[in-house]
């Protein structure tokens, strides 16, 4: 049903009242306004009508329905009412709606939050705050020192070895312990924008780190970190807190649109629904028609599990990457969207997330003065009118920038110097002596007032010689200045628990259920692997030729069936497709170890479990397996003249699956293990190496050591080859009276009975389930980390990048 407005039925009132105008004079004004009245009153009229039926509905269909003006199809400029599902809206239906509210997007974002914001207040919703409150924070690791934090190969060996001794409390290790906080205590207020200033290696993302609960597990931590008076055990702090890191890790094949609405659905939606049915039911009840365009807006920003998210849409346009959405991100080896954009996505990553703290790690780095200033003027937004808790952190931000905050953290050498209200800032330096002349920074002052190389130029008192004053010096100022003992003071009180919204802290480690998450992943693996569709198209056009060239190698006419000496050919094309078929399955090593920085990133943002990610990635090789392996068999077997039966064909058909899988989870799990594009194929060739040479082939069984031999039971080689060698040899036409197949067999240490096929048919797939088991365990508990050395005073130390990233 559609029931368009008064705009096409008072087109004739409108003529008339032109017409009376003429001999009226000035009585046209009059008919004009009341035209104006007329169109409007018949609009509400619409409006109240269309929301009467919207408020019959049951509550579930009552939170998915929405009214919307658009124009009508064919009409010249008649606007009508619609009646739309909010969780199916189209790609044009979410663009004009966005538009309707957002013309000019910095100036109507405002004017949308202070809507939503209002429609909440009306009926006397409270929106949730979280206080973040760090007290005696300390933070410190262990790092090599001297020549011993070299990167080279003699001292990998040594400290590897020195580890092991210094475990076995056998020897101590050459390392020193690097402090990075040292007992510092703040509180980050919601409602206020809060800047993190600091010179580089002072220890910013540390604290971000240590807020958001995500500091490396290998640091010593003490003190205390609450939200709303609440420890980290009891809540999950990376689903109430959205950290956004310096560094931006996306996939290169997605696009924009792709990489948030991805994040968008697996993020969900928290508490919005909730709120949002409270919202609906006190309005029902007070007989409040909200605003249609905000009811829109927050309905479909509200509905989780969609594939294409509306609240997608807002961010794209607030950050204005609306323009590249459908751009893919790229890489090294695709072009993308610029550096600057790249930042951007990275952002949108958390912003798409129904979070309510914020920690953003440099979010400036490759972005112009003009547009940092627009994203952080919306952040602004959303802290002031939505009571958002956020801090930022910024190196070198523009005045104008600096402006726009509330509350100053300044962090030097390990300790916080000051932390209150932007406009005292100033005040506390001239306090001590130092003073920012007019035509600096205020930013830019404040991170050099504090260093010994700088501090000189800032000393205003004539009558007094100038002195260093170190950071400890400063720390103590602060204590006895006026922001220093309100802050103490406020510390002493203890936050009153009973006061915290039930919606303010999350207890959920996931916003969607299990189902949900699978099928998010699945979705992005599969566009993945359309995405690289060359890769799988250039492994089928190599496996072809080498094909080809096997059987023309070992072509059957050229080998006779029953003479032991041409059974050995047959053995060595056997071994031949096995050997083919395993190294196939080394790109899957590449292809994870590349994606493994993003999937950590999204991991420790409690996006998806680890097995989400591996299971789709499992499955979908499962087709590319059988592809592959009939590719190979269907040139080579019948043309190489291995057993005519077509049950004989099908078993080795089997083989080449089982084994391409089991070679494809090796290497993933390798992969997972070694966690380094230069370690992974190191650590791959050792494992190729012993599996093969103690797969029977290289070595017969008969010829290994007795002490060894376990080694010979363990290697999937041995499996593999059984399964493919009982199958071809123990074919009756082997089966002379001279046995040769069997002989053959025996020779090789081979099995010579039909159930071991399938036994190694079992082995193979027990192997392959093991391999993905690992891969899994392996995502789920190792982190992404290398070493990495940084030098100071004098020294090197060896240590790893959650420390490195602050420093």
């Amino acid at each position: 049903m559609r029931s368009t407005t008064s705009l096409s039925r008072s087109g004739s009132f409108g003529s008339k009242s032109s017409r009376d105008a003429a001999f009226d004079g000035g009585s046209g004004s009059q008919a004009a306004g009341h035209f104006e009245f007329r169109r409007r009153t018949t609009e509400d009229d619409e409006d109240e009508l269309k929301w009467a039926a919207i408020e019959r509905l049951p509550t579930f269909d009552r939170l998915r329905k929405g009214v919307l003006k658009h124009v009508a199809d064919g009409g010249a400029g008649e606007v009508e009412l619609q009646e739309i599902d909010v969780g199916k809206l189209g790609g044009t239906e979410r663009k004009l709606l966005i538009e309707s509210l957002l013309k000019v997007a910095e100036e109507d974002n405002e004017k949308l939050l202070r809507r939503i914001r209002h429609r909440t207040d009306a009926v006397g919703i409270k929106i949730p705050t979280v206080e973040i409150r760090f007290e005696g924070l300390s933070v410190e690791g262990d790092g090599y020192v001297g020549t011993s934090a070299l990167p080279t190969l003699l001292n990998f060996v040594v400290n590897t070895v020195q580890r092991i001794l210094g475990f076995c409390r056998a020897f101590s290790t050459k390392k020193r312990a690097v402090r990075i906080f040292h007992n510092i205590s703040g509180i980050v207020k919601p409602s206020r924008m809060t800047l993190l200033l600091g010179p580089p290696g002072s220890g910013k993302t540390t604290l971000l780190k240590a807020l958001s609960g995500k500091l490396d597990k290998n640091l010593r931590v003490s003190g205390r970190v609450t939200y709303c008076g609440h420890e980290f055990h009891e809540f999950v702090p990376q689903k109430t807190c959205a950290y956004i890191s310096q560094h931006e890790c996306l996939l290169g094949e997605l696009t924009v649109r792709e990489t948030l609405e991805f994040s968008s659905r697996c993020l969900g939606v928290g508490t919005k629904y909730d709120l949002l049915a409270e919202l609906s039911r006190r309005e029902k009840e007070a007989g409040i028609m909200p605003d249609l365009e905000v009811d829109a807006f927050m309905k479909a920003t509200s509905i989780s599990g969609q594939e294409n998210q509306f609240v997608v849409d807002y961010v794209l346009k607030l950050l204005g990457l609306d323009l590249c959405a459908n751009i893919i991100v790229g890489n090294d080896m695709r072009r993308g969207i610029s550096g600057g954009q790249k930042k951007r996505v990275t952002t949108g990553e958390m912003l798409v997330g129904p979070a309510k703290v914020f920690l953003m790690d440099e979010i400036s780095t490759g972005l112009d003065s003009s547009t940092t200033y627009q994203i952080v003027r919306f952040m602004k937004q959303m802290v002031h009118i939505m009571d958002v808790t956020m801090v930022i952190s910024l190196l070198q931000p523009a005045p104008e920038t600096y402006e726009l905050f509330d509350d100053i953290i300044l962090i030097s050498e390990n300790h916080i110097v000051y932390q209150g209200p932007r406009e005292n800032v100033l005040e506390f330096f001239k306090n001590v002596g130092f003073k920012c002349p007019e035509r600096k920074g205020v930013a830019d002052f404040l991170q050099e007032v504090t260093s010994r190389n700088d501090q000189e130029q800032y000393w205003f008192r004539i009558n007094e010689p100038y002195r260093y004053i170190s950071v400890s010096e400063f720390v103590m100022y602060f204590k006895s200045f006026t922001m220093g003992r309100k802050l103490v003071e406020e510390l002493m009180m203890p936050y009153d628990r009973s006061s915290v919204h039930p919606a303010a802290l999350v207890k959920e480690r996931y916003g969607i259920s299990n189902k949900e998450l699978m099928k998010a992943c699945f979705g992005r693996e599969l566009l993945l692997i359309k995405r690289n569709a060359f890769i799988y198209i250039f492994k089928s056009v190599q496996l072809t030729i080498m094909s080809i060239i096997c059987m023309t190698m070992f072509f059957r006419t050229e080998m006779r069936v029953g003479h032991l000496i041409d059974g050995n050919k047959f053995y060595g094309a056997l071994f031949y497709i096995l050997i083919n078929i395993m190294f196939n399955g080394i790109s899957e090593m590449i292809l994870t170890t590349q994606r493994l920085p993003v999937f950590y990133k999204e991991r420790d943002s409690l996006l998806y479990p680890a097995w989400a990610f591996a299971l789709p990635i499992w499955m979908l090789r499962v087709p590319i397996s059988f592809g592959e392996s009939f590719i190979w068999i269907a040139l080579t077997y019948y043309t190489i003249g291995f057993a005519p039966s077509i049950d004989r064909f099908f078993k080795q058909f089997l083989t080449l699956v089982c084994i391409n899988q089991m070679a494809q989870g090796l290497f993933r799990s390798i992969a997972a293990v070694a966690r380094s594009v230069v370690a992974a194929p190191v650590v791959g060739m050792f494992m190729l190496l012993v599996i093969f040479v103690f797969g029977g082939f290289i070595i017969a069984k008969d010829d290994i050591q007795p002490w060894l031999i376990w080694g010979y039971y363990i290697s999937p080689m041995m499996y593999a080859q059984n399964a493919i060698m009982i199958n071809e040899f123990l074919d009756e036409r082997w089966s002379g009276e001279a046995t040769v197949g069997k002989a053959l067999l025996k020779m090789r240490g081979m099995f010579v009975e039909n159930k071991w096929y399938w036994i190694s048919i079992g082995a193979l797939i027990g192997f392959t389930i093991i391999y993905n088991t690992c891969f899994i365990l392996a995502l789920t508990y190792l982190d992404c980390k290398q070493p990495i050395s940084f030098h100071s005073d004098n020294n090197c130390y060896f240590i790893c990048p959650s420390m490195m990233q602050q420093l």
